[in-house]
């Protein structure tokens, strides 16, 4: 899969060169194409931005620069999306959508945003990361990055590692433990000492439910609506957690 993101600040994609990104590089399953708007700027100080028409504070992000980069980097052929407040949330639908395209065109916004005219004529689907503002859109390209480079097929050493995770399986994770057992007067739970593969497993959904029913009532409450399909011994649980 290839991404394409235009910046102000190519130096903010310095991380995608480490860790799980930088290993699905190395093995060709990942492609980046970081594209400095600056660079296609016609200005002689290589201005990109400028104040709004019809007044206010700060500086809108100019179309020339913006529409010379994308066309350079071929975005006529890709899915386009805009890093934006007012876009759609990125949530586990759009990750797994996202997931199945070859190509992505992310664009980074600063100032006080992009000219629509942008927007419009290339057809980008606005997304947003959280209902907060940020910066510019660099941090924002990056989460969308990570979150939707974990659904592609390879990436994570497991395979069913993506969904069996964290919101994505419908709870919250349960606790996780490692050496030592104890540590400054702190014990890890008996039951994952037992070596009983089936309490620890009961154990493990009782904590996600817990934590999913304080947490993210919510996340629970669709849970239940789903009616997941249970063993006997795990509906006894979600019972008492229910209450």
């Amino acid at each position: 899969m290839r991404f394409n993101v235009l910046t102000l600040f190519p130096a903010m994609f310095a991380p995608l060169q480490e860790s799980m990104i930088g290993r699905a590089v190395e093995k060709g399953l990942l492609e980046f194409n970081i594209v400095d708007i600056r660079d296609y700027s016609r200005d002689k100080h290589t201005k990109a931005d400028d104040y709004p028409f019809g007044g206010g504070q700060g500086l809108v992000m100019m179309p020339q620069p913006a529409f010379d980069a994308l066309a350079a980097c071929g975005a006529g052929r890709t899915r386009n999306i805009y890093l934006s407040p007012r876009g759609r949330i990125l949530d586990r639908a759009l990750a797994e959508e996202l997931a199945g395209e070859e190509e992505i065109t992310l664009f980074c916004g600063h100032y006080e945003g992009l000219d629509q005219r942008v927007i419009d004529a290339w057809q980008m689907e606005e997304v947003s990361i959280g209902d907060y503002i940020l910066t510019g859109g660099e941090m924002a390209a990056l989460v969308l990055i990570d979150v939707t480079a974990r659904l592609i097929p390879g990436v994570l050493a497991s395979e069913s590692s993506a969904l069996d995770e964290s919101v994505y399986s419908g709870l919250l994770e349960y606790p996780q433990y490692t050496q030592p057992r104890s540590f400054a007067g702190l014990d890890v739970p008996e039951v994952l000492l037992s070596g009983n593969h089936k309490k620890i497993a009961l154990w493990r959904y009782e904590q996600s439910l817990l934590l999913t029913k304080e947490r993210r009532p919510d996340l629970f409450a669709a849970y239940l609506e789903r009616h997941p399909a249970l063993t006997k011994d795990e509906a006894l649980v979600l019972e008492k957690v229910r209450g």
